[in-house]
């Protein structure tokens, strides 16, 4: 009796244990990112997952907060939106427990207007967006301060802030923004986008497989190809290390 009762219980684990894996297998993988090109390149790497069998659910933000807030939650299982540099700065606040699984796209810095094709033709007391968080915005006023336009604290690296102005000559009035609306990164992997997840789902195989699929397929890279206008110069595949 005491056998019949513990092979009863064995079995049981084992199909709670079979149920548990089908379950979480069946539950969508839910990936968190930013409009635009990111979003835009992942609803197409998703598209295809579907039509392997990997149920993939993708979620936009608006902000740069709250994907992070929503994978160390739980709610989502990776997030594309960031890269190292910004996540080292989301770590140091806020302590999170990542892992950066893969690369993603890396776009080439540059400076983007609609009515000024030269520097010389920004009128004094221009309107100039700059990101509103602290890594990003360094980096677009080190490109300010190339171009000539701006000048900052000796010694200012990707890391200033828009205290660090020193010179203004034509009097431009900065405008900060959230990041989803300006995102740029220089030419240096440590700038390309990320994947991540928490350290207790890095493993995932849904992870892995669907990571593997983004950067294989050639629809993927036709889609931020197009993202971009069409110009391959505004981005870089590191995992290619060409677009």
């Amino acid at each position: 009796m005491k056998t019949t009762t513990h092979r009863l219980a064995t079995a049981a684990l084992a199909l709670s244990a079979w149920l548990c894996s089908t379950l979480a297998f069946a539950a969508p993988l839910k990936i968190g990112v930013t409009p635009g090109a990111l979003a835009d390149s992942v609803e197409v790497a998703a598209a295809e997952a579907r039509q392997k069998g990997l149920d993939v659910k993708v979620i936009e933000f608006t902000d740069w907060t709250t994907p992070n807030t929503a994978l160390a939650a739980g709610d989502l299982d990776i997030n594309y939106f960031q890269h190292q540099a910004f996540l080292d700065n989301a770590i140091k606040e806020s302590g999170y427990k990542f892992s950066s699984v893969a690369v993603g796209v890396l776009n080439n810095l540059a400076l983007f207007s609609k009515k000024v094709k030269r520097f010389e033709d920004l009128k004094e007391g221009a309107r100039i967006a700059v990101a509103s968080d602290p890594v990003n915005q360094g980096r677009g006023l080190l490109l300010l301060e190339k171009a000539g336009l701006i000048k900052l604290r000796p010694g200012t690296g990707w890391r200033g802030t828009l205290n660090d102005v020193v010179g203004n000559p034509k009097k431009f009035k900065f405008v900060e923004v959230e990041g989803p609306q300006l995102v740029r990164a220089i030419d240096d992997v440590y700038f390309a986008i990320r994947f991540l997840t928490r350290n207790d789902n890095a493993n995932d195989p849904r992870v892995t497989q669907f990571v593997k699929l983004h950067q294989d397929s050639p629809a993927v890279r036709a889609r931020i190809l197009k993202s971009y206008g069409g110009d391959s110069k505004l981005f870089v595949l590191p995992w290619v290390g060409k677009p």
